[in-house]
């Protein structure tokens, strides 16, 4: 694998995980958690929860994730294709894209104001039904929600996946993308009870977050503009 992909993979993950920090992920992981598997949050965090609560948290939340990663990565598939069909060549994707990335960090982070990615797309999900599919299709259903605080951060990785113009790793781009937005959303689901402790503790660190995601968004538009993300491979392979 070049220094190049490592690259992509390590801001791709990171971009993930900074998705989960969110203000619109974190705080509403318990919401998200007892509608997929069907249980109160009192029965899946309960020191005496049984083995069949546990298994279901795990697998529902497996199926979770694996229904937002599908769609995360054919957006990603699609807007690399959209990028050839127009026929940009590549460095006016990388200026372009850039700078995209820029403003989209500079909403993030509260100094500039996008409206449109203020909207956030409410699905009515009904009463979850179909076991395991159910919480496939509301994985699906949440990728395509595109809440505020997921939309400037997917949409950056997506920006960046148009300038690829390389299916494979516009694919990998996304599964790294969600990859990161999964573990750690599996892990609490695993350990409900560390989540809690962790959270309750940390919570007030929460608004530090959408400004330090920005400064992350500003400084790869930056590097995507400049077309320096090749400063970057060197680092790795001092």
């Amino acid at each position: 694998m070049s220094n190049g992909s490592e690259v992509s993979i390590i801001i791709s993950f990171t971009a993930g995980i900074l998705t989960f920090l969110s203000p619109c992920i974190l705080p509403l992981f318990p919401s998200y958690i007892t509608y997929i598997t069907g249980k109160s949050f009192n029965d899946i965090k309960g020191s005496g929860a049984s083995f069949n609560i546990r298994k279901a948290t795990v697998l529902n939340s497996l199926f979770f994730i694996l229904g937002f990663s599908i769609i995360f990565m054919l957006l990603g598939v699609t807007v690399m294709y959209l990028g050839s069909f127009f026929g940009l060549k590549r460095l006016w994707l990388q200026r372009i894209g850039g700078l995209l990335i820029i403003l989209f960090g500079l909403h993030i982070s509260g100094l500039f104001n996008i409206k449109f990615l203020n909207h956030e797309k409410k699905l009515d999900y009904g009463r979850k039904r179909f076991g395991y599919l159910g919480s496939l299709l509301i994985g699906m259903a949440f990728a395509v929600g595109w809440t505020p605080c997921v939309g400037p951060i997917l949409s950056s990785i997506l920006v960046y996946a148009s300038t690829l113009q390389s299916l494979p790793r516009a694919a990998m781009l996304l599964f790294f993308y969600s990859l990161g937005l999964g573990v750690p959303f599996f892990l609490a689901s695993l350990a409900v009870n560390q989540f809690l402790f962790l959270f309750n503790r940390f919570k007030g660190f929460m608004r530090f977050v959408p400004m330090v995601t920005g400064i992350f968004l500003v400084l790869i538009g930056v590097l995507l503009f400049l077309g320096q993300f090749s400063m970057l491979s060197s680092m790795f392979s001092s």
